[in-house]
């Protein structure tokens, strides 16, 4: 993989560490791609649903199976990049809650326009991201630490307040406030495409892929990413802002979970305080299916999307080969281990063709 890069002193970091600046021969670039893996694993799961579920290949099927991709990998594609980073995020996938539950209340409570909510929400959750950022990097805990207590503050949280303020474990329903009917159709609304329907949803993927591939392979941001997740002392060492660098990795996973949020929200009109738990290790799941290693400096945008498609496929193509769905976490955990396997496997062959 080849980039354009500007010498300066944060470019010079150890080449070692950084695989889109190394000459590579052209048997070893599509091998050295972290998305390699998850590309055959994406096209061994389609052939085999595509013969074991015989409703698999219809065009509202795979538009199904796009829309449960899509929620997943909104989520993964900035999980991707905060692992490139070194990092990790357990509070992910209950900020997705707490993005909805800022809207909804701040909306019926006020009696605002939910513009007004889908706004503060959008401050709130930057500000939690922030504030994870912030004390990883001021403190020196590791991730696990840091975003397990924001965690386990935001569940208590996103149940408390809402029985504190509606006196109940969900919100009051918004549907009929004003700006309402705007903003369902910028998070939830549905595109007929050749008779049809897809998601916007599937829109917000596909453009957050692309902006954080760009952001990634062409420019600056990119390589320090990839450089505090290779090596974080020869990062600072060069000038490289790790503590900003991280701060903004864990501002851009809240900017995911403020999307899915405000999907999750004005997809259903109200929103029950406790869901979301569990959903970061699925977010995780997918970065890693997709290329991104545990340890940092590897991975990519594109392989955390191919890592949700495979997620999307195996979810919805277990119900359309009519198999007991009790199964599903097997078949996943399998999927994990597997890709990781294969991941590792090309990397050692690119490694030895260099």
């Amino acid at each position: 993989m080849t980039a354009t890069l500007d010498r300066t002193p944060d470019d010079t970091l150890d080449k070692k560490l950084d695989e889109r600046i190394l000459r590579t021969s052209p048997l070893r670039r599509p091998l050295s791609r972290p998305e390699l893996g998850s590309v055959v694993g994406a096209l061994a799961v389609f052939l085999f649903f595509a013969v074991a579920a015989d409703g698999f290949m219809r065009a509202a099927s795979l538009s199904t199976v796009l829309y449960a991709s899509s929620s997943i990998g909104i989520m993964a594609v900035p999980v991707a990049l905060l692992m490139i980073g070194g990092e990790f995020d357990l509070s992910a996938g209950v900020m997705v809650t707490s993005s909805a539950l800022i809207s909804s209340m701040f909306s019926y409570q006020l009696t605002a326009n939910t513009w007004v909510g889908v706004g503060v929400s959008l401050l709130v959750t930057l500000a939690v991201g922030a504030f994870n950022g912030f004390v990883l990097t001021r403190t020196k805990l590791p991730s696990f630490i840091v975003t397990l207590g924001t965690f386990l503050m935001l569940t208590g949280m996103n149940l408390g307040l809402t029985k504190l303020i509606d006196g109940t474990v969900s919100t009051k329903t918004i549907a009929d406030m004003e700006g309402f009917p705007s903003a369902r159709a910028v998070f939830a609304s549905t595109l007929t495409i050749g008779g049809v329907d897809f998601k916007v949803t599937i829109v917000w993927w596909l453009a957050l892929v692309a902006l954080a591939s760009w952001i990634l392979l062409r420019t600056r941001a990119g390589n320090w990413i990839f450089a505090v997740g290779g090596n974080q002392s020869a990062a600072r060492a060069v000038g490289v802002p790790v503590a900003k660098t991280k701060i903004g990795l864990y501002m851009g996973v809240a900017f995911g979970a403020w999307i899915s949020g405000q999907h999750l929200l004005f997809s259903y009109d109200a929103v029950q305080s406790g869901e979301g738990v569990g959903n970061e290790l699925i977010y995780i799941i997918a970065a890693v299916i997709g290329g991104c290693l545990i340890t940092g400096g590897h991975g990519s945008a594109v392989g955390s999307a191919v890592g949700a498609l495979i997620f999307g496929m195996t979810s919805k193509g277990i119900v359309f080969a009519e198999w007991n769905p009790d199964w599903f976490k097997f078949f996943l955990g399998a999927m994990l281990l597997l890709a990781t396997l294969l991941n590792t496997w090309v990397r050692k062959r690119a490694e030895a063709t260099a």
